[in-house]
């Protein structure tokens, strides 16, 4: 679903996944041409960071939102991973939600950004 993401970013907003951290190498940040500002951000950590039972590694998307309140219980997103709680939440990208609904909050935080 990973890839997915990223080609589907690619090809509606032109904007190249850029991986800013050697210490992260799975780690890519998705910004607007216009004025720079993330609109999502894409990595792969262990189950255990995001507080998950199982092991392994989990694909994840933080995304900007304008109520993430409102997502709060919904089953494969949790709150923001690194980022503000309160403006972004983190969606699990292992097919729990929907790879549309996915794409739908992207589109969201494009235009909130």
């Amino acid at each position: 679903m990973k890839q997915e993401i990223i080609k589907f970013i690619d090809k509606k907003y032109n904007a190249a996944p850029e991986y800013l951290w050697r210490r992260y190498p799975t780690y890519c940040i998705f910004r607007h041409k216009n004025n720079n500002k993330w609109f999502a951000l894409i990595g792969t950590v262990p189950r255990h960071i995001l507080k998950l039972s199982g092991d392994g590694d989990i694909d994840f998307i933080n995304i900007k939102t304008n109520d993430a309140e409102f997502f709060r219980g919904v089953k494969g997103i949790l709150p923001a991973y690194h980022m503000n709680k309160n403006h972004w939440i983190t969606i699990l990208l292992d097919g729990t939600l929907p790879i549309k609904n996915v794409q739908n909050l992207i589109e969201n935080s494009y235009e909130l950004t």
